[in-house]
């Protein structure tokens, strides 16, 4: 097995549903990304075996191969291929496991890593009808969540939607709306801090586009609130279920974004004279129940753990997705690990939820957490997974 490390992370503003970056075409921001890696570093571009992008929802403009139509927007050599890949809201994540196997095992020697989603612009899809001029045709918003779901599958468990299945972990964990919200509270004040003291300078990539009247520039995230507050957040209702813990307070909300991760084999660092950010130790993912699917993390980490010989004591700094508060506090509890090493600079909750991009956004804020404090020599990155799965990933500081 090569050695295989990332020589390269960045990661567009994350913009609200509906924000500014509901200008962008998701492809666009993904070029962005790709074409700034290609103005970073001097070797030539063909070399690039393959670009592996995650991507949620495929339903609208990044319907027709994504890593495809962003590699070519972005003025690469035609000779590079791009294949897209979906594993929901860690597809990103599972698309760095994807690229560091291939190079492990030798297939390849550098592989291009995207994440992108624009859930503003994730469009209506409508069925057809069950008959010639049948009037029964059934329209569905591809933003989020269930669409066609088949009758087979409701008959084996319950189709929650991601709000419900917050509210299941709630109920088998016994986590109090007081925890949740104290968590999404320092979210917030985490993220709100990281800007102010510029450390996603290195980290973030401005996006201009130039709309009739103006040029628009984006270049912070548009959803850390430095100004909330507990009695705020306390104030909210639960919305997923009557009597319940889990508010959009607490939630992750709707984004989006991209990000890119470039990841090579120890030769071809010596051959370019590269230099390294971290190493990637180890991944893994495994299923669990969809109901509980916020737990899919718990689950997919034992694996790593366990494949690759290491304990949960062994990381000192670690990166959870913050798609609910309940579900990173589930994890946290239930891997043993201490909060004060989770989410240095905030998480989803405060800087946003772009499903298909937040893969490579946790792997790129975790880098190059890991670049700020050569105390921290391992770190690991796990995300939840819609319809009931884990994904992690393991680094070591270079």
């Amino acid at each position: 097995m090569k050695d295989v490390f990332i020589i390269h992370a960045k990661r567009t503003p994350i913009g609200k549903l509906g924000g500014s970056l509901s200008h962008f075409r998701v492809d666009d921001m993904l070029a962005t990304l790709f074409r700034d890696f290609k103005d970073s570093f001097s070797f030539d571009m063909k070399e690039i075996d393959d670009v592996i992008t995650g991507c949620a929802n495929q339903a609208g403009e990044d319907n027709r191969n994504l890593s495809r139509m962003a590699t070519i927007l972005a003025g690469l050599p035609l000779e590079v291929p791009g294949v897209t890949v979906n594993r929901l809201c860690a597809s990103s994540l599972d698309a760095i496991i994807d690229g560091y196997s291939r190079i492990a095992s030798g297939i390849a020697d550098c592989i291009l890593v995207g994440g992108a989603e624009s859930m503003t612009r994730a469009p209506y899809v409508m069925s057809k009808g069950s008959s010639a001029f049948g009037r029964d045709s059934q329209m569905y918003d591809t933003t989020f969540g269930w669409r066609f779901p088949n009758p087979k599958m409701k008959e084996m468990f319950p189709l929650l939607g991601m709000g419900e299945t917050a509210e299941e972990v709630a109920q088998k964990l016994n986590i109090t709306r007081e925890e949740q919200d104290l968590f999404a509270y320092n979210s917030h004040m985490k993220a709100s801090k990281a800007w102010e003291d510029g450390k996603f300078a290195n980290e973030v990539v401005s996006l201009e586009l130039q709309l009739k009247k103006e040029l628009l520039k984006v270049s912070e995230d548009e959803c850390p609130r430095a100004n909330t507050t507990l009695e705020q957040m306390a104030k909210l209702p639960a919305v997923f279920r009557k009597g319940g813990s889990v508010t959009p307070g607490n939630s992750s909300p709707m984004n989006d974004g991209a990000s890119c991760v470039a990841i090579v084999s120890e030769d071809f660092l010596r051959k370019h004279n590269l230099k390294p950010l971290a190493r990637i130790t180890g991944g893994a993912v495994r299923g669990i129940h969809p109901s509980i699917m916020g737990l899919g993390p718990v689950e997919s980490t034992k694996v790593l753990l366990k494949k690759f010989n290491k304990k949960i004591s062994d990381f000192d700094v670690f990166e959870f997705n913050e798609a609910f508060a309940v579900q990173a506090l589930g994890c946290m509890r239930e891997l043993e690990v201490d909060p004060e090493k989770v989410n240095l600079k905030g998480g989803a909750i405060a800087l946003g939820h772009p499903l298909g991009c937040s893969g490579a956004r946790i792997t790129t804020t975790l880098t190059h957490i890991l670049q700020e404090n050569k105390n921290f020599k391992q770190a690991l990155a796990t995300m939840c997974v819609g319809v009931g799965q884990g994904v992690s990933l393991s680094l070591e500081n270079c």
